[in-house]
């Protein structure tokens, strides 16, 4: 373990989830009641939630609004303890995304973007970046053309020895050849699940990229990037690949699972508090794998567990092996 533990800097959006669960959805000009609904923080804010619970030293990058969207998004991070030191964009609220979840369970979107697409070199030059620091980039960020534009500027600027977590998102294909460029670049490692890969793997000029064994898709993007490359496979665990060698596979954590909804969201958040903390990268996966085999457990995106359950269930792990 490293003598001095890092930061988690998330440069995403956090925003708000309107959720609602109904029987089937309205014909066009209809209404349906919906059986329940929820008003939350989500977005980035789930993947910081992970972190945040896992122990991790948490700040936010991102802009929030000052609105009463805003205001959740604000006083969610606060129970979690993590801090967002911008002050609040004046005259805009924070964005928010209704989900419509059907008896099937397909989720149907329709998001409002607000202050968290108006980041700035402000948001993101707020804190000192310091070499033991993990600094987190979505795919998300690269498709808003504000945020973007300040990430260009600043991610170059960076401490060498600082890692960027690249998040793809399945935004991948709609991301500038400018980002991609400089994200190919300066990303430490990226993290994806296995349809994101084959899209970067497209994107990149490989077009193999329909292989459908998920360990050589992450061999193949770990030769076209200069980066250590994660390839999350759901609950079959995650292939970790480095150029020059074969990918190594990290198994999944038995579940049973009732909402996949936020997985994604607690592995990256967990990897990340790990790493800031020192762990070397096959622990850091391994712990990040039971924080999502936890979380599809629970209903709902912030699921992530704390340190003390993901503990608990690698105690149990070992006394039944």
């Amino acid at each position: 373990m490293s003598a001095a533990q890092g930061r988690v800097l998330h440069t995403g959006q956090a925003i708000v989830d309107l959720v609602m669960e109904v029987d089937a959805l309205p014909s066009r000009g209809g209404d349906v009641y919906a059986d329940r609904f929820s008003l939350t923080a989500g977005g980035g804010f789930n993947v910081m939630a992970a972190a945040a619970r896992d122990r991790a030293e948490v700040v936010y990058l991102g802009a929030i609004g000052g609105g009463p969207f805003g205001q959740i998004v604000r006083d969610a991070l606060t129970r979690e303890g993590i801090a967002a030191p911008a002050a609040p964009v004046a005259d805009t609220d924070t964005g928010f995304s209704v989900a419509i979840v059907d008896q099937g369970a397909e989720r149907t979107f329709v998001s409002a973007l607000g202050a968290e697409g108006q980041v700035g070199p402000e948001h993101l030059g707020i804190v000192t970046v310091r070499n033991e620091d993990i600094v987190y980039v979505t795919g998300y960020s690269l498709g808003h053309e504000v945020n973007r534009a300040a990430l260009l500027g600043w991610l170059p600027q960076l401490p060498a020895r600082s890692r960027v977590v690249f998040d793809a998102s399945p935004l991948i294909t709609k991301i500038p050849d400018s980002a991609w460029t400089m994200i190919c670049a300066r990303a430490s490692i990226w993290t994806l699940n296995a349809r994101e890969a084959q899209l970067a793997l497209i994107r990149l000029g490989n077009q193999t990229a329909a292989d459908d064994d998920v360990s050589k898709l992450a061999e193949a993007l770990a030769e076209l990037v200069p980066a250590t490359v994660l390839v999350r496979d759901g609950a079959r665990g995650t292939y970790l690949a480095q150029a020059g060698a074969a990918s190594r596979h990290v198994p999944a954590h038995p579940a049973r699972a009732v909402d996949t909804n936020g997985a994604g969201d607690a592995h990256t958040g967990v990897l990340m508090a790990e790493l800031a903390r020192g762990a070397d990268l096959p622990l850091a996966i391994q712990r990040a794998n039971v924080a999502a085999a936890i979380a599809v457990t629970r209903r709902g995106p912030a699921t992530g567990p704390t340190r003390e359950e993901i503990d608990r269930e690698l105690q149990r792990a070992e006394q039944r092996s």
